[in-house]
């Protein structure tokens, strides 16, 4: 008989929840959505899906204890679960998910040779990660924090990611309504700032006054030199940070935005590994480390924050779109480093997509509270099985 901690099967699927409004705001000039569900923002040149895509991994021990994990299904996910089922999932069928960091260094060593050391691939190991860290806490019965070594807060601050409104005066307004419910941070999204990136700057420091702290995401639209101007022309309504300045490939490019601007530059969320972390952060082209715990799985985050701890930087997670799996994973991890000022809130996907699982974790107040119970806390109700995508 095998060992009840011995992992008997791993098992994807790729969930599409309906949402009202796209990600980001209303479909801008010039954007549809085609006739695979997809839409393009002009205002990056990124490919985003019009439904709230997930892929959750399913591993089970051979005693029925089940770990539950999630990573990016934004678009294209079979190609996620297909990695799962076909090289991932039979690898570690018979291993010990105890051994949860040397499974994600094994699983990152079987395709390392043939250049597979970021996208889909290490999507697909952060995926599975998760479910074993989950496990893990099952069967140790305790929550993740405090199996990752000990927890330093019990809630954790929140800072409100979009104003999916039309236009400035309506995003102004709900950002009035955001601080209204106890929030200080508030970051826009140039990508949708159709009246202006400046203008919308000004827009709301003027109206919510000079203690709210505010970010703007770029998404990698400007060249350095750009980036660096339109930075200058921010500094005066003093940004918390600019997030992702110029193309994340620039990464000479970034550490002169760095260099030659006063505002604190944040990046990072589509890093995957310390491999991608490292020779920013030694450029000191970041002062805001933003992982993705959908991209990088609970062993490569919590490596990215220590590596930014020793050079250091502040840790601000990434929360994109999910069903709440990964982003208990990131609150868990997030509570036990000591750099940690705030975490994104994404509440157009955060609050209506935990209908579907059972947990304790919300965001109210200007404070994420991390789930109760052991592993995640974060599992699946089965009304989530009725958004299952069939392959």
């Amino acid at each position: 008989m095998p060992h009840p901690a011995r992992i008997t099967a791993v098992e994807t699927f790729v969930v599409s929840l309906p949402r009202d409004v796209p990600y980001l705001g209303p479909l801008g000039p010039g954007e549809s959505i085609n006739e695979r569900g997809y839409f393009v923002r002009r205002g990056n040149r990124t490919i985003y899906p019009s439904t709230d895509m997930s892929v959750i991994v399913k591993v089970t021990a051979a005693d029925g204890t089940v770990g539950w994990g999630e990573t990016y299904g934004i678009v294209a996910p079979h190609a996620v679960t297909a990695i799962i089922d076909d090289v991932l999932g039979p690898v570690i069928v018979g291993r010990d998910p105890r051994d949860v960091v040397v499974i994600q260094e094994d699983l990152y060593d079987l395709m390392r040779v043939r250049g597979f050391g970021g996208g889909y691939y290490v999507d697909a190991i952060a995926g599975v990660d998760i479910a074993l860290w989950d496990l893990c806490g099952k069967l140790a019965g305790l929550p993740l924090a405090k199996l990752l070594g000990g927890q330093r807060m019990d809630r954790i601050p929140a800072y409100v990611s979009g104003l999916p409104r039309a236009q400035l005066d309506e995003r102004v307004a709900l950002a009035r309504d955001w601080v209204a419910r106890g929030f200080d941070a508030i970051k826009y999204a140039a990508a949708v700032s159709h009246q202006g990136i400046v203008a919308e700057m000004r827009a709301l420091r003027e109206a919510l006054g000079p203690d709210i702290k505010l970010m703007v995401d770029l998404h990698w639209k400007f060249t350095a030199a750009e980036a660096i101007q339109l930075i200058g022309e921010l500094a005066p309504y003093r940004p918390y940070f600019a997030e992702a300045p110029c193309a994340p490939e620039d990464v000479e490019g970034l550490a002169q935005v760095a260099a030659r601007t006063g505002v604190p530059i944040a990046a990072g969320e589509e890093w995957r590994t310390i491999y991608e972390a490292l020779p920013r952060l030694e450029r000191r082209s970041v002062s805001v480390l933003q992982p993705e715990m959908g991209h990088t799985g609970v062993t490569q985050f919590l490596a990215i924050g220590r590596l930014a701890v020793a050079f250091h930087a502040r840790v601000m997670p990434h929360a994109s779109i999910g069903v709440g799996i990964f982003q208990a994973a990131s609150l868990h991890a997030a509570a036990t480093l000591p750099n940690v000022p705030y975490h994104e809130y994404q509440h157009s996907i955060f609050d209506k997509n935990l209908r579907y699982v059972t947990t304790t974790m919300r965001c109210e107040a200007g404070f994420y509270h991390l789930p109760d119970g052991p592993g995640l806390g974060v599992e699946p109700k089965p009304e989530l099985w009725n958004f299952v995508v069939k392959r």
